[in-house]
């Protein structure tokens, strides 16, 4: 059989690597910031003549998600099948019932993703971080934006609209898009009303159209849906910085590189590539910029630059390589996205798009500040830049506007694992010294000293602060596993399966039955 080699070696690489196929006969066009996305958005929806598909890991119960309410309770009425699926984390505090109810009563169909349950004590872990928009199987959008006032901002008093980048896709790429939609769809739970009743379709299965859409251009793309556990981004990331020959540049909103992936960009770096990071210079949790900076040393080590972005939130979650691949989509380049959450992404393999990314790219960088490693001082310092050419940096010192550090509060498990991953990493170096520490993870580290001391003495004098959480935990963790046990085993009592036991075969020198 003929290996493949060359691009064909490359697209095996991808394809399995991803585990999506390259799709050909698609047009993308290049959204920037809820200015340009939101319209496109409400345009694609008041126009839905068959179903609609909306996912998203918020929704804000604000005047944004007031409109696109409206919108969708307008083609409800119409008869239009419109299906919308939210994460149960993610809306926390951010949509109540009454947000929900009047979708419903117009005939939404509408999922919560993942509750908590009782029965399932680390589940709640596993998030649907997704955001995607299908109509009609003829129109769809895949983007880091939720849907909030955020994204808009509010110029009467003087607040930008977050920083953030999406896609609009027309032709056969759509089919995978709703077959993602689909997987996330079958696994969430219907929402009950006020009426506390639901139509039977609620509960019934969505079937992506089998055919998929006619040919709508020349861009070839693969629609990247992962699960949690698959790593499939994580593995694709890789597969990129490997491949990248001459530039790797990266736009992440709440990075922390496990050592894989740090590696593969160090790799790159040290080989003549031109990577670069821009992240938030300052974020909507506070305590993420500290522990955010404790992990450029590495990077900067190696020659990868970085930068900070100095306008509102930067959400965006994309990566450019080589003018020839660019990623756009919801997956942050950390452990929650690579491992604990649904994501939905798109690798769009061109000559034209990819291009548009990097000047984009290079926009973004004139409102940045790089940050470069200082050897005699062994710590960072930001550095005033501006649209910096290739292999020229201007140093100054420059601050952080008060505007970019004022940040409206979102909350995840993906932001907070993120958090915790640097923080242990910290705490670990300082433990272990593998690493040099910078001087910016003094204050993590102290905080981390005191904490621990306080709770050293408190389990002295009340020993009961330790045991009684301990207690109470495994004492349900023992519930929840004795009650799953007895399901299974009666579940294989009603089916009329045999006791399954493991026996071992006697090796020829073990076996005497012939003595």
């Amino acid at each position: 059989m003929d290996r493949p080699h060359g691009p064909d070696l490359l697209d095996q690489a991808f394809t399995r690597a991803a585990g999506a196929s390259r799709v050909a006969g698609n047009s993308v066009r290049l959204l920037r910031d809820g200015a340009e996305n939101y319209p496109e958005w409400l345009r694609a929806i008041s126009g839905a003549q068959r179903h609609i598909c909306f996912e998203n890991f918020i929704f804000y119960e604000d005047e944004v998600g007031a409109e696109f309410s409206a919108a969708l309770i307008e083609r409800a009425q119409a008869g239009i099948a419109v299906r919308l699926i939210y994460d149960w984390l993610g809306c926390l505090g951010k949509a109540s019932k009454h947000f929900w109810r009047p979708l419903i009563a117009a005939g939404v169909r509408v999922r919560c993703f993942n509750p908590p349950r009782a029965a399932h004590p680390i589940r709640w872990l596993q998030r649907d971080h997704r955001k995607l928009l299908a109509v009609d199987g003829e129109i769809g959008f895949v983007t880091g934006l939720c849907v909030g006032q955020h994204w808009r901002g509010e110029p009467q008093r003087g607040i930008a609209p977050w920083r953030d980048t999406g896609l609009e896709i027309r032709g056969p790429a759509l089919s995978a898009m709703e077959c993602a939609f689909a997987e996330v769809w079958d696994v969430s739970e219907p929402v009950i009303g006020a009426t506390r009743t639901l139509a039977a379709d609620a509960f019934a299965p969505f079937d992506p159209p089998l055919q998929p859409a006619a040919a709508a251009g020349t861009v070839a793309l693969r629609v990247v849906a992962t699960a949690p556990g698959t790593l499939a981004v994580l593995r694709l990331d890789q597969l990129i910085a490997a491949a990248a020959s001459r530039t790797l540049w990266i736009t992440d909103a709440y990075f922390a590189g496990i050592p894989p992936y740090i590696q593969a960009l160090r790799a790159a770096a040290l080989d003549g590539v031109d990577v670069r990071l821009l992240v938030p210079g300052a974020s909507d949790i506070s305590i993420l910029r500290p522990l955010s900076q404790a992990g450029y040393r590495p990077l900067l080590e190696a020659g990868v630059r970085v930068f900070e972005w100095k306008g509102s939130m930067l959400h965006a979650k994309t990566a450019v390589a080589d003018g020839r691949w660019a990623r756009v989509g919801s997956s942050n380049l950390n452990i929650a996205s690579w491992v604990g959450n649904y994501e939905l992404d798109v690798l769009v393999e061109d000559e034209s798009f990819p291009a548009q990314m990097e000047r984009m790219f290079e926009s973004d960088m004139a409102g940045s500040t790089e940050i470069v490693l200082r050897r005699n001082r062994r710590r960072l310092r930001a550095m005033a830049g501006g649209l910096i050419a290739h292999g020229t940096r201007r140093r100054r010192e420059d601050r952080m506007p008060a505007d970019a550090r004022t940040s409206e509060r979102s909350g995840g498990a993906g932001r907070a694992a993120a958090g915790a991953l640097r923080l242990g990493r910290t705490v670990g170096a300082a433990l272990t010294e593998q690493r040099v520490l910078a001087t910016t993870e003094a204050r993590i580290v102290a905080f981390v000293a005191i904490a621990a001391a306080l709770l050293a003495i408190a389990v002295v004098i009340w020993p009961w602060v330790a045991a009684a959480p301990a207690a109470l935990f495994l004492g349900w963790a023992s519930l929840v596993l004795f009650t799953r046990a007895f399901a299974l085993r009666r579940q294989r009592r009603q089916h009329g399966l045999p006791t399954a036991r493991l026996e071992r075969t006697p090796t020829p020198l073990e076996d005497h039955s012939a003595e």
